[in-house]
């Protein structure tokens, strides 16, 4: 935990944050540093261990917690809570639409009930979250969203789609509610980190080979959430609508701005040369 003041502290000095997936991994160090600035912060998860351990964590920082166990896929509950946290806060100056999954397959592989799993997840869980506050944010003329994407929603590696495109769609809605509260005094940031040290793939679908490949890339990513969350912070703080992170993130998505097709045929490249090899060792 560190003692940072950030300026969304200052810009919204009533403090009223909402946060999903805050029982445990990048939710949960974001509500602890928003704590540490004195916030009142609604946690939500499936996870009510998680939750209240990071409800301790909160009150230890000099935080106050409300706690919401919601399946964020869940439409009603969700506006059942978000209807009792603004009753019990009288409005909210901050939503973290956090909460998501990690998965992968081969397109066609991937069971259409897992699509169906993550998509309620990954991009309705954020669409259900902005549906609830906006009106509201609208309606008080301030307040700002941070959705939590990632860097596979532009780089969009094989045997990824399911991310991806879960992904992909959480940076498309950003980008237009962007667009629409300009103008009403609410700020929207959307994040795209590459891999960095989380529980993003604990409740993995897909086949256990994928689910080892996932989970050796975030545990080899060398990033910790603490470094991630104090950028998102910082950074939406400055009202930045990209926060992409690492550098080598922010190179990625310059070059494949500026080279699109080349990038992808360089990804399908490399791709097919894995296969190859997979296939070669397997016949050994």
């Amino acid at each position: 935990m560190s003692s940072t003041s950030y300026k969304l502290s200052k810009a919204y000095p009533k403090k009223r944050a909402f946060i999903t997936g805050a029982g445990g991994g990048l939710g949960r160090v974001l509500s602890t540093e928003l704590a540490d600035n004195g916030w009142t912060i609604g946690i939500a998860d499936i996870s009510e261990a998680g939750l209240n351990e990071t409800a301790a964590m909160i009150e230890k920082a000099g935080g106050k917690s409300i706690i919401y166990k919601l399946d964020v896929a869940d439409s009603d509950r969700y506006a059942t809570v978000a209807k009792e946290y603004l009753a019990a806060t009288g409005g909210i100056d901050l939503l973290v639409n956090n909460a998501g999954v990690g998965d992968g397959g081969v397109f066609g592989e991937y069971a259409v009930e897992n699509w169906k799993w993550i998509v309620g997840i990954n991009q309705m869980g954020v669409i259900f979250g902005c549906h609830n506050f906006v009106p509201v944010m609208k309606q008080q003329k301030s307040g700002h969203i941070i959705n939590i994407a990632s860097a596979a929603s532009f780089a969009n590696l094989p045997s990824m789609s399911p991310y991806n495109v879960t992904k992909a769609a959480v940076v498309s809605l950003s980008e237009t509610i962007y667009g629409e509260l300009k103008g009403e005094g609410v700020g929207v940031s959307v994040v795209c980190p590459t891999f960095f040290k989380t529980n993003v793939m604990q409740h993995s679908r897909g086949n256990q080979a994928q689910k080892e490949a996932g989970q050796k890339m975030v545990d080899k990513s060398g990033i910790e959430p603490i470094e991630v969350a104090q950028k998102v912070l910082t950074e939406a703080g400055k009202k930045t609508f990209y926060i992409i992170h690492p550098f080598s993130a922010k190179v990625l998505f310059s070059v494949k701005r500026l080279f699109p097709t080349t990038v992808i045929k360089v990804i399908a490249m490399g791709y097919k040369s894995m296969v190859q090899k997979q296939a070669a060792k397997a016949r050994k």
